[in-house]
């Protein structure tokens, strides 16, 4: 976790506004060298205790998170939905060290809320990465609500293709063959179902057809559960230039970040 958390504590450096705050960023700093039990109980009181400011509860949970001590989750899960990417990302990266079973339910709950889909870009790449049961149906509900007109939300589109087909689930092999049809989806969806077995081709009056790859060429058809990261920067599926889905817009959980 080492490039994470300096990343982490870089960040939240710029965010000091006082001397105390000076204090108690280097206190947090101090335990998470130790890496004692004395200090992970004094990291998980730092979680519930009032009037701490925000970047203290995420560096305390972010050590936590990666240390597999399950006190840090519903802090975690509430970053995971925060309306800063950069905190989201954080949280993300925690709670796939964790090693709690909740997490997938949670990220499939955040992901598939419609009122939260500005923010389920990180729960989407989080479910790709847990590879729970959770996570197939989640991304596959997720991407066939987004397969709209102008939806503005290509980011997390591009997220549910891109881990679909790491995932390499024949259950996806309908819904990546629909987001063949946007065009600025349609890379990404042709990737996907080739790591699926699939062949995929466009016609010129037909639309998009899928043929199933030659038994030589594609093994069982299953993919290679490969996890790599698609691009990040793009336009909205069904040719609308789209808003960027991890903006800092809108509010936080219930309103209240």
């Amino acid at each position: 976790m080492e490039e994470e958390f300096h990343e982490l504590t870089d960040r939240v450096r710029a965010e000091l506004r006082s001397p105390q705050d000076l204090v108690a960023y280097e206190r947090l700093l101090g335990l998470a060298r130790k890496n004692t039990p004395a200090g992970r109980e004094e990291l998980a009181r730092m979680l519930v205790a009032v009037e701490r400011p925000l970047w203290a509860r995420e560096i305390a949970a972010f050590i936590l998170g990666c240390a597999g001590d399950k006190r840090a989750f519903e802090t975690l899960v509430l970053l995971l939905n925060y309306r800063e990417p950069v905190r989201c990302a954080t949280a993300a990266h925690a709670l796939g060290r964790l090693g709690d079973p909740r997490t997938a339910r949670a990220a499939a709950a955040l992901a598939t809320n419609p009122l939260r889909t500005a923010y389920a870009l990180h729960p989407v790449r989080l479910l790709a990465e847990l590879r729970a049961p959770q996570s197939v149906p989640a991304l596959i509900a997720t991407l066939e609500r987004l397969l709209t007109p102008h939806n503005p939300y290509w980011r997390v589109a591009l997220a549910c293709v891109e881990g679909l087909g790491a995932l390499g689930d024949r259950r996806a092999v309908p819904t990546l063959t629909a987001a063949v049809g946007h065009p600025r989806l349609a890379a990404a969806a042709a990737a996907s179902l080739a790591r699926l077995g699939v062949h995929e081709e466009v016609g010129a009056d037909a639309g998009p057809q899928v043929k199933e790859a030659a038994p030589d060429g594609a093994g069982d058809g299953r993919g290679d559960g490969g996890r790599g990261q698609g691009p990040e920067r793009g336009e909205g599926p069904g040719g609308g230039s789209g808003s960027d889905s991890g903006s800092d817009s809108g509010s936080g959980v219930s309103g209240r970040r």
